[in-house]
């Protein structure tokens, strides 16, 4: 999930702005860099949202079996560089997921992130990490109980939103004329 309070405090410490008050908001951070890639990086910008979104679908075309969802910059194509495609998945544990990505002889990388679901209760979920061409896929596993409560987004603090296959598969192909 992008968030942008490390790049705040970091330009807070070099602009010598006390404490944290005056910053822009995430949503306003958001809005601005939205408006630099569209304004500087058009072409480029939907070149790689449509990359990622093809990328996406068949990532989870491939994780049919445990309800994948897409989240973040997939959906909401503000995409840079550097921005992973993150799924949710769904599975009883994290060894399926594992035994998935080794069955196919997909080297990755295990670790945990840290999920709000409300002012201050978190849940740490286990991720998986791989590579598909040279985009970075994170996988977020959540139990099925936990699959149903979405966690709220580090941008807004609201619910965040979540794409089926279907759905991402309508915002990757053009509109019909």
């Amino acid at each position: 999930m992008v968030d942008y309070q490390l790049a705040k405090r970091k330009a807070a410490e070099r602009l010598a702005i006390p404490g944290q008050t005056n910053l822009p908001t995430n949503e306003e951070i958001e809005h601005a860099l939205a408006e630099h890639l569209q304004l500087f990086q058009s072409k480029q910008l939907a070149q790689r949202v449509a990359e990622h979104r093809r990328v996406a679908c068949e990532a989870m075309m491939f994780l049919e079996a445990y309800q994948p969802r897409a989240v973040g910059t997939v959906l909401n194509g503000i995409v840079t560089d550097y921005n992973d495609i993150q799924l949710h998945v769904c599975a009883d544990n994290p060894e399926q997921i594992a035994m998935v990505l080794m069955g196919h002889s997909i080297p990755y990388d295990q670790s945990h992130r840290r999920f709000r679901y409300g002012k201050d209760r978190y849940i740490e979920k286990p991720v998986f990490r791989f590579t598909a061409g040279n985009i970075n896929i994170e996988l977020a596993v959540f139990t099925p109980s936990d699959f149903r409560e979405l966690p709220l987004s580090p941008i807004n603090g609201k619910p965040i939103k979540r794409a089926s296959l279907k759905e991402l598969q309508s915002l990757a192909s053009p509109p019909s004329v």
